[in-house]
């Protein structure tokens, strides 16, 4: 069996790095950008860091620490907007973390909401402002992990290029 040589398997561990990324994106508490920015510097390293070129480099670094800050504040920018208070935010995130290792993905969106909407019909004393904080945070829960998965692909797709021409 043929072994492979050091740098082929840096270039190969960097694209199960990205395809990772991609993946650990739409599934909470996985670091997507992490992966995907990792994937990014070991095919640097693997080509001798000649590709990619610096451009694409700091255009794929920046992608994926934006990458990053949507994964941390997609949620609670989300129920900011929906009016929930700055505490239930943090709150439905502490709720969100636990729920992550209890009941998975499906738990979290459903904790989530019920938390933001039990906390702000507590906080308002009004059942729809309740509701729409609940509805806008879980709309935006699932839109980061869109956007995520996008900006992640996107980054998948870059070295895609870099690695075919």
């Amino acid at each position: 069996m043929p072994v492979l040589g050091f740098e082929t398997t840096l270039l190969v561990l960097a694209f199960v790095l990205l395809v990772a990324g991609v993946v650990g994106s739409l599934v909470p508490q996985v670091p997507g950008a992490p992966l995907s920015l990792a994937g990014v510097y070991v095919y640097w390293v693997g080509t001798g860091m000649t590709e990619p070129g610096v451009v694409l480099l700091a255009v794929l670094t920046m992608t994926g620490a934006f990458t990053w800050l949507v994964d941390f504040a997609g949620g609670a920018v989300a129920a900011r907007v929906g009016g929930a208070s700055t505490k239930t935010a943090v709150a439905a995130g502490l709720v969100g973390l636990v729920l992550f290792f209890v009941t998975g993905p499906l738990g979290i969106l459903f904790g989530v909401a019920i938390t933001v909407f039990a906390l702000e019909f507590y906080r308002q004393e009004d059942a729809r402002k309740g509701l729409k904080a609940a509805l806008v945070t879980t709309v935006g829960m699932l839109a980061s992990g869109i956007v995520q998965a996008l900006l992640t692909g996107s980054m998948l797709v870059a070295m895609l290029g870099v690695a075919l021409l």
